[in-house]
Parts: C-alpha cells; structure tokens; sequence
C-alpha cells in the first residue's frame, strides 16, 4: 500500500497528492509517468509526476477528475493508501543526457496547457538547478484553472501567462502567445517542449513548424495501461508506429499524426462515459464506497 502523506486542491476536480514511494522517488527523472491503481477494483491509470523528493520519499502527481477511476482517486485523502503506486515507467526527457555545457546554450521554451502544466515544472525544475534558463507559457481556459504558478514562477527565467477568455494575464491561446513573443517582442527559441490536451500540442506543433522551431511533445494523453500491452497509445511518428507509454511519452512534434491519435482518444472517451455513467448508478445504489 502507498500512502498519501499530502493532498492539495489546486482548482475546480484539480488536486495534487504526495504519495510516500521511495523506490520510485529515487529513481525518477523528468518526463517520466507512473501507474496509479487505487484499491483492488480500480483500474490502472497513468499520471506524470509532478515533483519527487529522494530524501523525502515522496512523489507527487495532479490529477484531474473526469473519469470514473480519477473520480474514485478524488474522494481519497491524506492518511489513506493506494494498492498500487508502479514506476517510474517511459523514456526521461531527452535533455537529462544533454551535454550540460551544450545545453546551457539554448534558447528553450515551455508550453504547458492545462494539468500539462504539472508534468512541466519537474523538467523546468530540473533544468533550473543545472543553471540552465528557460522561458515558459502557461495556459488555460480562465483564471480558476491557473494551477502551480507559484511553483513554475520560482525556476522559471520568465513565466507567461495566458487565458483563453483573457480573466488572468494574456488574452489568447498558447498558440497567440508564442506567435507575440517571436515575431512582436523579438524571441528566439532553439527548441519548444509542448504538454497539454493533444488539440493544444497539435497546434503548438503547427505554430513552431512555421517558425522553425524544433518541438517536442508530450503524449501521456492517450495512455491508458501504461505497459504497451493494450495498444491504446499506439501513434504514428514520422511514418513509424510508435507506443506512447513504453517509446515516450516524448517524441518530435513535427512528425506526430496528431489526427490519428485524436480519433484514437475519441474511441476510448466514448468508453469512459459508458463507464462514468456506470459508476455514478454503483454510487447511487450502493452509498458510493472508495
């Protein structure tokens, strides 16, 4: 069992939790996910991390509740334990092999929409105890869903922030802020991390191709066992098919066929309303029990 030692509501079904896994927290490194299994029925779910502390022993991961088995993961609290907490599971970010000297001397920015802001601040932190300067954008639909701007504040060189509905900093999508910081206020990016919803990392993609900016996404989305076993993330990348949980989550933005993998997480959306809806009946009838 894996204990949550601390739990956080950042915003409307957004909360972190620090799970004590010390075998995982000593192994983990940015750009990596982990498999959630909350008690002896749920399903398996795969979160990013967020944060993990070696000396401490914890990990921490955002979730966003949606689904039946991230609705089930909310109604847990500090002092309860999960069944199982697998990882570190996926390939690191690309830059933890990077020559540091040679990393030092890009230009990189972040895109984080949404909960990708949570999988955003390890590799950001990562990269800022190693003197490495990034920029980052920050998006979301309205203020109330700004989350972890205080903690990506902290390591970032420049945070930017944009709304959709223009409630809280720039009045735009990710895609509008980019465009403003390269060709209105003179930035120059050598490379673009982008996560988010795939919609999102689909036109960042887009927006950085025409500004020839490499760009690398995230595509932790579309996972759904985390091991390869099931064939959900299957995704094609630069005309070679590709498993998001076990070749990533990570890959060049330029050659995902984010179409593809859009229809593919529209399939399994249909499948997780049939099992919400089923969930909410168990609640309903049955008192609604962990």
């Amino acid at each position: 069992m894996f204990k949550i030692v601390e739990k956080e509501i950042l915003a409307p079904n957004i909360f972190s939790m620090d799970i004590l896994a010390p075998r995982v927290a000593a192994s983990a490194k940015p750009g990596q996910f982990v498999i959630v299994i909350a008690d002896e029925t749920g399903e398996r779910v795969p979160l990013t991390i967020c944060d993990y502390d070696a000396e401490k022993g914890t990990v921490q991961i955002v979730v966003q509740s949606m689904g039946s088995s991230t609705k089930k993961m909310a109604v847990y609290e500090k002092g309860d334990s999960f069944k199982d907490f697998v990882g570190p599971l996926g390939v690191p970010s690309e830059f933890v092999n990077e020559d540091l000297e040679e990393l030092k001397k890009k230009k990189i920015l972040f895109v984080a929409g949404g909960v990708g802001t949570a999988p955003v601040y390890p590799q950001v932190k990562w990269l800022h105890e190693r003197g490495v300067k990034v920029d980052v954008i920050m998006g979301a639909k309205t203020k109330d869903l700004v989350i972890l701007e205080d903690k990506l504040r902290s390591v970032a060189d420049n945070l930017y922030v944009a709304t959709d509905d223009g409630s809280y900093g720039f009045h735009g999508l990710v895609t509008n802020y980019i465009e403003e910081l390269v060709n209105n206020q003179g930035k120059e990016y050598d490379v673009c991390i982008a996560i988010g919803p795939m919609i999102m990392m689909k036109f960042v993609a887009l927006t950085t191709k025409k500004l020839n900016i490499k760009t690398i996404v995230s595509l932790n989305p579309i996972m759904v066992d985390g091991t390869g076993m099931c064939g959900a993330c299957r995704v094609t990348v630069g005309n070679e098919t590709k498993f998001a949980c076990v070749d990533g989550p990570e890959f060049d933005g330029h050659l995902v066929d984010f179409d593809e993998a859009l229809k593919r997480q529209g399939q399994y959306k249909t499948e997780e309303v049939k099992k919400d809806h089923k969930h909410h009946e168990n609640c309903v009838f049955n008192g609604g029990a962990k």
